[in-house]
């Protein structure tokens, strides 16, 4: 029989971040520092909008951009927080989360050949997205001594005449990192110099610590060039809702209707008009949960300087990534390790790409009691780790 398979998907690797989880879940007495999800339940406000509009028997297909509603709410929080309006009927799609949104614009944006410079370490989806979509990737190494911040010069580096996409996510997933207005327009002139489009993944945005997020579509010049991805899953604690979004220009977000048309159909309705309430009166309930990720952060971060491992301070999301390169092996294996002998799961640096060697990805988005009880047994782990050292 011939090879059923297409040799594209067999390329592509496993998400370096379900492989841990998977042993996780059979395994007792685990905890799992490694799920970007938050550990708080979804608002009872929110479950209850989703809960009355199945007893109203609004089961039924929306439209395939999303409900019209749902699309002024997120017109209206977009020039909220970023300070750039869209137009709800023709710049604003709903999607089955953000990652189908990043697959969207990808596939509507890209001829085969086309070069997309992304970042990383990054979100692990955004490598084979560009991969399926005919693109070519071309990693920009992002280094710890700048914060992990995308510079001018590294991106002026990864140009070449193919190049069509610039792919960038801050807050970051997995360092943390973020960028403020001033990196930003700096990125922004490479960008129009070169005729660069933005993928701009913001799906973080709410969670930054002492700086107010800045878009990069908010820039001049940059709207026109630039879809923004978003969603609910993590300033909301929706994330079983399946709810994103993206925002740009009429004449992608048209294309990217299309895909999503003929693949998805619509996003799901109960989320939907859960999705509404959330923007509407979800305000208080997204502070609650920022300073509580913020008190976990100055906790792990005190952790780690007392147990003397080097730790990058992040100012977004809800991700650490400290350095465990002396330790004189791979991060795959002491995550390895660290979940075989200490029972608890961390995502290894290299599954967010080649330059995230050398590091580990934590999430605080869990309890206190549980962050206490898992750093209790990573300084175990390398304090043993130290001890063989000698």
């Amino acid at each position: 029989m011939r090879d059923p398979l297409s040799e594209k998907v067999k390329s592509l690797k496993p998400s370096g971040i379900r492989k841990f989880f998977d042993v996780v879940s059979e395994m007792p007495d685990a905890i799992s520092l490694g799920v970007g999800e938050p550990d708080f339940d979804t608002p009872w406000h929110i479950r209850e909008e989703g809960i009355y509009s199945l007893e109203q028997g609004s089961t039924f297909y929306t439209s395939n951009a999303g409900l019209l509603e749902l699309r002024k709410e997120i017109s209206r929080y977009m020039k909220r927080k970023i300070g750039v309006e869209y137009d709800p009927k023709a710049e604003v799609l709903v999607t089955v989360g953000g990652s189908e949104a990043i697959d969207l614009a990808f596939r509507s944006m890209l001829n085969a050949g086309d070069e997309v410079a992304y970042i990383e370490p990054s979100f692990v989806s955004y490598l084979p997205c560009i991969v399926m979509a005919d693109g070519v990737p071309v990693p920009i190494p992002l280094k710890e001594e700048n914060r992990f911040r995308l510079t001018p010069e590294e991106l002026r580096a990864a140009i070449t005449p193919k190049t069509k996409l610039l792919m960038i996510s801050f807050p970051n997933n997995p360092t943390g990192a973020i960028m403020e207005r001033e990196d930003l327009e700096k990125i922004a002139e490479v960008c129009v110099e070169n005729d660069l489009y933005v993928i701009s993944d913001e799906i973080y945005m709410e969670l930054t610590y002492g700086v107010k997020h800045t878009s990069i579509a908010s820039l001049p010049g940059m709207r026109e060039r630039t879809v923004v991805i978003n969603g609910f899953s993590k300033a909301f604690a929706m994330t079983g809702w399946r709810l994103g979004y993206a925002v740009g220009p009429e004449r992608i977000i048209r294309q990217m209707i299309k895909l999503h048309q003929f693949a998805i159909m619509s996003a799901p309705t109960t989320a939907q008009y859960a999705g509404i309430e959330a923007m509407r009166h979800g305000e208080k309930d997204v502070e609650m949960m920022r300073d509580s990720y913020n008190k976990r952060r100055h906790y792990i971060m005190k952790a780690f300087q007392d147990m003397g491992l080097s730790c990058f301070e992040p100012q977004g999301a809800f991700y650490l990534f400290p350095r465990i390169s002396e330790f004189g092996m791979t991060s795959e294996e002491f995550a390895t390790r660290f979940l075989n002998e200490e029972k608890v799961a961390a995502v290894p640096g290299s599954a967010f790409g080649d330059s995230g060697e050398g590091f580990l990805r934590i999430s605080y988005a869990y309890s206190i009691e549980e962050l206490r009880e898992a750093l209790g047994r990573l300084k175990r782990f390398i304090d043993r780790l130290r001890g063989e050292q000698r």
